[in-house]
């Protein structure tokens, strides 16, 4: 079903570790190359997920920041390279103009560790004062505001999810992270779909033990699988159908609510508490799609599936710069629950 890549830091919140183990083959997250900074930084659960391979310790090899390629004309600060390289640009920047740009602070506010960048852009934030050794830190960490820190990992986040060996979906728990990632920033535009999720994948209390999930991941696995593939399948299709979405959904909505019905009860047979957290995935239209799907702020409503009703709208996103067509999916999972 694909791996769930969150960002921006290295040790997901336990929420979206649940998310992962229940409803995808597992969970990812960017760490710095040098093993004694991970060793340092990775929580006791990754390391065991690890060990039970349901986790993946993404590490930036030199080859796989290359998206991040530059060329430096020189006078100002004239940098810029690929899509996304004028993407952080432009944004970094915009944030360095400001009356009152964010420093770093001491101790910081938040940190990037030097291995996840390409050394022009750790060059750029140091020239812009928006980044200074964390010492206190050491590995090579440098101090960021926290907008600087989401800006880039979240743009780094859903560039390197396409990966032609693995399906990747970039998630986050932080609104800021998310928009900075998925915003037209630039004069390259693409539409999405942005659909509220969550009724429909829920997921154990927070104070469920990691065991007792992995216990009902393997004990359901049927039920699990047959729900996401399920939604799946109907999120690439309104990918790809994005005209007729109300008839994508008609074709698929049996298969869909006789998939959530078998996942309902095998949560009831269980002892665990469960909880509805929110959930929205933005997907990415088709290259041709037009700008007469654009209604701003305008949604309407999709369907129903187990008396609950889905919800669609268009945005406009920022464009991968390598196109991905199997899938281009980005999730968001938002603090509020509801007990199941």
């Amino acid at each position: 079903m694909g791996v769930l890549l969150y960002y921006p830091t290295v040790n997901p919140p336990t929420g979206i570790l649940h998310q992962a183990l229940l409803y995808w083959d597992g969970i990812a997250s960017v760490v710095p190359r040098d093993p004694r900074v991970y060793e340092a930084v990775a929580g006791r659960e990754l390391r065991f997920l690890e060990e039970h391979e349901l986790y993946r310790p993404l590490a930036f090899a030199e080859d796989s920041l290359d998206v991040l390629g530059h060329q430096y004309i020189g006078g100002g600060s004239s940098w810029f390279a690929g899509r996304a390289s004028a993407v952080l640009t432009e944004e970094i920047e915009r944030i360095a103009a400001r009356p009152d740009p964010p420093r770093p602070t001491s101790p910081p506010e938040a940190v990037i560790y030097t291995t996840k960048l390409s050394s022009w852009l750790e060059r750029m934030l140091m020239y812009l004062r928006l980044a200074e050794p964390a010492r206190q830190e050491g590995f090579g960490a440098l101090s960021v505001s926290r907008e600087v820190q989401t800006l880039i990992i979240g743009v780094l986040a859903r560039e390197l999810a396409v990966n032609p060996d693995l399906a990747l979906f970039p998630c986050t728990d932080s609104e800021d992270a998310y928009r900075s990632s998925l915003r037209p920033a630039s004069p390259m535009r693409s539409l999405a779909w942005e659909i509220e999720l969550g009724r429909l994948l829920p997921v154990p209390a927070p104070d469920t033990p990691t065991a007792e999930v992995l216990a009902f991941r393997e004990r359901y696995d049927d039920e699990r699988l047959r729900l996401m593939r399920a939604l799946h399948r109907l999120l690439g299709d309104l990918r790809r159908d994005y005209e007729h979405p109300a008839d994508v959904f008609a074709q698929l909505r049996r298969e869909l609510s006789a998939a959530l019905e078998d996942y309902r009860a095998a949560g009831r047979s269980s002892r665990m508490a469960w909880v509805h957290r929110s959930i929205t995935v933005s997907v990415a239209l088709a290259a041709a799609a037009g700008g007469a799907l654009l209604l701003p702020d305008i949604g309407w409503l999709l369907g129903t599936v187990g008396g609950y009703a889905l919800n669609i709208a268009t945005r406009e996103i920022r464009p991968l710069l390598r196109a991905r067509d199997d899938h281009d999916f980005s999730y968001l999972h938002r603090v509020r629950s509801g007990l199941s």
